[in-house]
Parts: structure tokens; sequence; C-alpha cells
């Protein structure tokens, strides 16, 4: 009888120690690649030394990171826009900001262009821009690489600030499914020019250049005097069947262990720029009524 006492009251310690939810439990993360190659890797690593759950990641861009978790086909998404209020299949993914990621225009290392103006990057968009000698380069095509569809992470903020319209068209033959692939083409394509988020661009062998003149240092980032950022997501179904854990690894994320890892990899934790939201509203306000003037 005592040993059996023993026994019971071993199992109750063991389980208070280790709940079977974190010993069994694999969470699974999908989305943005920019996401994915900034931080994920990083926040899933210390989370699974800190309470044994494992986390798989999967990209495939910001509307799977949002699609996939609705449909709970996912536990955590990744996402580098907000859910479309017109779309019924992302109505109920709950968005939690976690980071502020700059969108930043990405060129061969050979290429002398160092800066381009807001002004520029519309026209190019546009199809306005055609040859390198428009931006101050040498006398060769522009190669514009973009995002396939109109609502991928980088391809919907760019549509939103750039026109304030999602539906506009990208003058572009050069289209991408992912920007893994697109930044890649990049770092081998003397006359590519691309957008992608800075989590991911700073760990490729390209140039990145300046926006106004701005470099697109965490410190830019953070006080908004580097004009091109939007906020990243860590996405969440409610109603699914680990949202108690994957609400606990959110808390992480947002925690001061999840920030401090957000910042090693140089990217900006959303609690660090609390002001942007507005200032980003004035500023792209501003742009967008003065570059529409000039036309």
């Amino acid at each position: 009888m005592v040993i059996l006492r023993y026994r019971f009251v071993s199992q109750l310690l063991f389980l208070a120690l280790f709940p079977l939810s974190a010993q069994a439990l694999e969470l699974s993360w999908v989305g943005c690649g920019i996401t994915r190659n900034a931080f994920m890797a990083d926040l899933a690593s210390a989370y699974k030394e800190k309470t044994g759950v494992d986390i798989t990641i999967a990209g495939g861009g910001a509307t799977k990171g949002i699609r996939e978790i609705t449909s709970k086909q996912a536990d955590i998404g990744g996402a580098c826009r907000f859910k479309l209020d017109s779309s019924r299949v992302e109505a109920s993914a709950n968005m939690i900001p976690v980071a502020w990621d700059a969108l930043v225009v990405v060129v061969h290392n050979s290429n002398p262009v160092d800066s381009i103006s807001l002004v520029q990057l519309r026209e190019l968009y546009q199809g306005k821009i055609t040859n390198w000698s428009q931006l101050g380069g040498k006398d060769q095509p522009v190669d514009l690489l973009i995002r396939k569809g109109k609502i991928s992470g980088v391809g919907y903020t760019l549509r939103e600030h750039l026109f304030e319209d999602p539906a506009v068209e990208f003058k572009s033959k050069h289209v991408f499914p992912s920007s893994g692939p697109l930044e890649k083409t990049v770092v081998k394509s003397p006359n590519a020019i691309a957008v992608t988020g800075i989590a991911s661009a700073q760990k490729r062998d390209f140039k990145i250049l300046k926006l106004e003149g701005m470099d697109p240092s965490f410190e830019n980032i953070r006080t908004g005097n580097y004009l091109l950022y939007r906020p990243l997501y860590l996405v969440q179904n409610k109603s699914s069947e680990n949202s108690r854990e994957s609400d606990r690894f959110i808390q992480f994320a947002l925690g001061s262990k999840g920030r401090e890892i957000i910042r090693r990899n140089q990217v900006v934790p959303y609690f660090d720029g609390m002001l942007l939201l507005q200032k980003r509203m004035d500023n792209w306000k501003r742009f967008v009524r003065e570059a529409l003037a000039q036309q």
C-alpha cells in the first residue's frame, strides 16, 4: 500500500513538472518567408528549450500563413500583411503584431546605383522607368522582379503605400511565387531590382539601396525615419485544437526573451516602435498626395 501510494504521488509530481501537452505536443508554423527567415527559427528553438514543445516551420507566403490557420491546417501562422476585410476565409484569423519590418529595394552587388526615391519607386512599378540610366546607372534595361498575385505581403503593402490601390497592376514580366526565389535571382542578376523585407534581405549577398537617402538601419526603422515599413504578425485561430499552446508561444514571442531574440536578428520588436503606426499613416498620406500632384 505504501509503495502504491508512493508511485501515485511520484506520477502526480511528474505530471506537474512535465505536463503531457508539453511532452507530446508539436506545433506547426506556416507563412511568410520573410518572417521565417528573420527570427522564427530562433524563436522556435528557444521555446523548445524552455518548454520541450517542438515547432515545425514551413514557408509559403503571408496568404498561406493566414488561410491555413483559419482552415486549421496549421497551429500558428506568419504574415507580413493584415487579413483582408473582404475575405471570408481570413475573417477568423487572430492577428498579433510582433515586429516591424522595413521594405527595402535590392539590386545586384555590381550595380552602381546607391539610392532611390519614393517617386522613382512608384514610377518603376508603373513601367515608366525601364532603363538603369533613368536611375543614375548604366544604359541597361531594368529587370523588375515582382511577387505573383496582388495579396502577397510585399505586393499588397506596396500597392497600399505607393498607390493606395490594392488592385493596381505592376508592370513586369518577371513574376515569382515567393520571396526566396525572387531574392536569389537578385543575387545573380546584374540588371535586377526588387523589393523585399529587410529581415530577410540582411541574410542575402546583394546591395540594399537607400530610400530617400536613408539607410534601413534598426534605429531608422524604429524611429520611422526610414519611411517604408509594416508590421509582421503571428496568426492564431482561437478555436483550433492547440490554441492554448500556440497562445503560450505567442506570449513568449512578445515577452522579454522573445523581443531579445527578435532584436538579435536586427528586427525591431513591435513594442519598441509603438509610435510608428500613426507616423506611417501621416507620412504616406503626405507622400501619396505629393506624388499624385506631380502627375
